[in-house]
């Protein structure tokens, strides 16, 4: 597993006056000199670019206390994981891996060299803890490839400490800022290398221009599905790397996603994106075979210990640790397989190209309020229909059914509304807030219905392993009183929510 760091710093202009004075600084009670090193660090990206205008960064260097590879994600402003592996010839495969998502097939080649001497200083507080790391960096970059233009400038970096309060960065930037010393332009080394290096000739990469203000339905519906193609790539790293609910996000992300196409089949051609909504659902299937099993072993942890001792016969937490555990390491190597296999990349580059050019239909061009609201009512009323009936159904398998069905439309009709929202406003938010809630309850009931189903299973190779079923059917019976406390429930919540006209 690589080595992963939280990196907060800001970065300023700096001239031949070098760095000011910081021991007036609150908090520090000496700059200590750490002396200058030598960095040499070559920056790897495609040939267009892709990861540069990602603010991603991956790197090799050589020189200092860090020497490695480096691939630097954005987090927020000023904040990125610093992601490292040890020195090597070639992009390490698990860092290659977290690009794979904006590389995809193409090649990752060394764009940039840049060289810096690095003067540094530690702030430090009355009992010697470090608060963060100043240094004057004197950098010259090189690029490596059209025509190899050169620059050189200086700048002051300051990196706060491991676990320090951001706020201290604040007071280092009001003592730089009285000094005269300024915010750089550049978000990045490597973001100033690229705009200073460009051959004359070539057109220089213009920055990032954030679409216009949505007016249209088609701009709205157009914004929501960007949003979610960038959540999947956003993700896609921290999948890779297991990091928590990041599976569940990426699964509603696609989810949104194919719920836009449905419920915007107005406004976006159904004939180009119910192939991609197929695709979507694959992917969503691929990401819940973990997914799933963790929701159910929570649910299973949870009702087993709420069960008093007296009532737990048997080995039932060995056996349900063994189930939980199950398939665990293939299932994780499979989805990594998923996110390198070329289905998935081809999907990618189907949401990109559908961003770029989306299939409008003549609906797309009228306003939101219309569109958009007519939209947003036809869901909420396929909701109201399968409530009505799954109230409406006697106790058992019947009810179960038409209770998943509503909870699957009442969060397509959440993320329609979602979507909605920018356009309509407050009646938009308020049915998205209904539709969570109703969801919410709706998948206590789903739950408890595939708890039991998992229970029944258990207590079948517990019978046969001659161990004791009885605890199986406590709980089961429990799940069952869940159950019926939800469907009880359901009534009292769809009336508020169906007393006012949603959108």
């Amino acid at each position: 597993m690589a080595d992963t760091k939280r990196e907060i710093e800001r970065k300023y202009e700096s001239d031949e006056s070098g760095l000011p004075d910081l021991t007036g600084v609150a908090g520090v009670r000496a700059v200590i000199d750490k002396g200058v090193a030598n960095l040499d660090a070559v920056y790897y990206d495609t040939a267009d670019e892709r990861l540069a205008k990602a603010s991603i960064t991956l790197r090799r260097r050589t020189g200092g206390s860090d020497a490695g590879w480096h691939l630097k994600v954005p987090v927020a402003p000023g904040v990125r994981d610093e992601i490292r592996e040890p020195l090597s010839d070639t992009v390490p495969r698990t860092l290659a891996g977290l690009v794979r998502s904006r590389v995809r097939e193409v090649e990752l080649l060394p764009v940039v060299r840049l060289r810096s001497d690095r003067d540094l200083r530690h702030l430090v507080d009355a009992e010697g803890v470090l608060l963060a790391e100043v240094s004057v960096d004197a950098v010259h970059a090189e690029r490596l490839a059209d025509g190899g233009g050169t620059a050189q400038w200086t700048e002051i970096e300051v990196e706060l400490a491991d676990d320090g309060d951001p706020v201290f960065l604040d007071k280092v930037e009001k003592r730089l800022r009285k000094a005269g010393v300024r915010p750089s332009s550049s978000a990045s080394k490597l973001a100033r290398a690229l705009a200073e290096t460009a051959p004359k000739k070539a057109k220089k990469r213009k920055a990032p221009v954030p679409p216009p203000e949505p007016e249209t339905a088609g701009d709205h519906v157009l914004a929501y599905v960007r949003d979610q193609r960038d959540a999947i790539l956003e993700l896609d790293p921290a999948v890779r790397q297991d990091a928590y609910d990041s599976v569940h996000r990426m699964r509603v992300a696609t989810r949104r996603l194919r719920s836009t196409f449905r419920s915007y089949g107005k406004v976006l051609d159904r004939t180009v994106t119910d192939p991609v909504g197929e695709e979507l659902r694959w992917l969503a299937s691929e990401l819940g075979v973990d997914r799933d099993r963790e929701v159910m072993t929570e649910r299973l942890t949870t009702v087993l210990a709420e069960l008093p001792r007296t009532l737990v016969s048997g080995p039932v937490r060995t056996r349900m640790r063994t189930w939980a555990n199950a398939r665990r390491g293939g299932s994780r190597r499979r989805l990594i397989g998923v996110l390198d296999s070329k289905r998935y990349l081809a999907l990618l580059d189907t949401l990109d190209a559908l961003v770029a050019e989306p299939p409008l239909l003549p609906d797309a061009a009228g306003t939101p309020e219309k569109v958009i609201g007519k939209a947003v009512r036809k869901d909420f009323g396929k909701v109201s229909a399968l409530v009505e009936e799954a109230i409406g159904a006697p106790p058992g398998a019947d009810r179960d059914l038409a209770l998943h069905e509503a909870r699957k439309k009442a969060k397509r009709t959440r993320y329609a509304a979602e979507a909605a929202s920018p356009a309509l406003g407050a009646p938009a938010r308020g049915l998205a807030k209904s539709m969570k809630s109703l969801t919410s309850l709706l998948g206590e009931h789903q739950d408890s219905v595939m708890v039991r189903v998992t229970l029944r299973e258990l207590s079948a190779v517990a019978h046969a392993a001659g161990e004791s079923s009885f605890t199986y059917g406590v709980l089961y019976g429990r799940e069952e009183q869940r159950a019926a406390a939800v469907e009880a429930a359901l009534p009292g919540m769809w009336e508020e929510i169906g007393s006012g006209v949603p959108v």
